[in-house]
């Protein structure tokens, strides 16, 4: 009797173990469950686009440039200079990239606001896709960079094509966008931080 009595302690404290161990899954669920709800309140009732990742870059200086042009584009050779002084929407492109598709006839109207220069970085394409991309679509780019490499991809924290990047005339970077520009990422996302940067200078 005595030893069932004693016995009865371990019991109870093994059953608390075993219910907490059931909780736990029950826990990072709920977790995981709130981050996935808030993105998708966020997106549907803030217009915040689950695209926009930020980037360490943000505020800083923009990476440099050397990028050799895409011969036969008609167009120069994208460098450090060519964002000199000018607000700047840094485009990573590439002919194999179906969301590319998709956006360009946005960047063909971008290209024709006065406020904004439109470049590429034309990222581990080959010219001759590259050229035929253009011809079929046309080109708001004024300047084109060849990175056949994804050298300059690397330096620029490129997460997935396309991809763009709003340089201020001060050269910083002040935002950011993963994914094909939309309706939505337009109007709470790059028209916003063009006319910050403006009000800035």
């Amino acid at each position: 009797m005595s030893e069932r009595l004693r016995e009865s302690p371990e019991k109870g404290r093994g059953g608390v173990g075993r219910y907490a161990l059931a909780v736990v899954p029950l826990a990072v669920f709920l977790v995981i469950a709130g981050t996935a709800g808030k993105m998708l309140y966020d997106q549907d009732f803030n217009g915040k686009s689950t695209s926009e990742i930020p980037s360490a870059l943000i505020g800083t200086k923009a990476p440099d440039l050397e990028l050799p042009a895409l011969e036969g584009a008609g167009v120069p050779a994208l460098t450090s200079e060519v964002l000199a002084g000018k607000l700047t929407l840094v485009n990573v492109f590439a002919s194999w990239c179906v969301p590319c598709r998709q956006e360009h006839p946005i960047l063909k109207e971008l290209a024709k606001d006065p406020r904004l220069t439109v470049v590429a970085i034309n990222y581990k394409d080959t010219t001759e896709n590259a050229l035929k991309f253009l011809g079929e679509l046309g080109n708001p780019y004024s300047a084109i960079g060849v990175d056949p490499n994804g050298k300059a991809a690397i330096d620029w924290g490129v997460y997935g094509i396309p991809e763009s990047y709003l340089v201020d005339a001060g050269g910083t970077i002040v935002y950011k966008r993963v994914g094909p520009f939309d309706a939505l990422s337009l109007e709470k996302g790059l028209y916003p931080a063009i006319e910050k940067a403006l009000a800035k200078g």
